[in-house]
């Protein structure tokens, strides 16, 4: 199977984490991924804050609601973007990107909402992100708990789900 394809299918929300810490170098290639995401009109719009810290990461996981377990993740990439025409599908595609390296790497990863959430503007002030650019996501990262975690799912079925010519 193509290596691509596996890789996607392995992937998982992971919100469980060991104590293993992930190195500079691995979170720059995920965030290299990030950055060859398709973008309209080559935009380019996200920037990337990596944050390592535990300190951090417990305030982040505080202010969120429903990302309690970033406290016990090793690092967290948080997506910020320009506010361009598509900044949201943009960095959609280089979030989904950013996920996919971690689960080449071994690493758990699981996306966090942030457009349009309550608590925006105060992680954008807490990673001092200047106020032209707004939270698209947040991707908790770590290496997973249980080994298990990247095994595949039941998903739907293709012939439930894709239509020639007409639904």
């Amino acid at each position: 199977m193509n290596k691509v394809i596996e890789i996607i299918k392995k992937r998982r929300s992971i919100r469980s984490y060991s104590e293993k810490t992930i190195g500079t170098a691995e979170l720059l290639k995920m965030a290299d991924a990030g950055r060859y995401a398709p973008t309209a009109r080559n935009d380019q719009p996200w920037e990337f804050v990596i944050v390592k810290d535990r300190e951090k990461l417990r305030r982040i996981a505080d202010i969120t609601d429903y990302g309690k377990f970033i406290s016990g993740a090793a690092a967290l990439i948080g997506v910020f973007s320009k506010d361009t025409k598509y900044y949201l599908e943009d960095c959609s595609a280089a979030t989904q990107n950013i996920m996919l390296a971690a689960t080449s790497m071994g690493i758990g990863s699981c996306w966090v909402a942030g457009d349009k959430k309550p608590y925006c503007e105060e992680l954008r002030k807490l990673l001092k992100v200047p106020s032209k650019y707004k939270l698209v996501s947040l991707i908790s990262l770590g290496y997973p708990k249980n080994k298990k975690s990247f095994r595949s799912i039941a998903k739907r079925p293709l012939n439930g789900i894709c239509h020639f010519e007409k639904f």
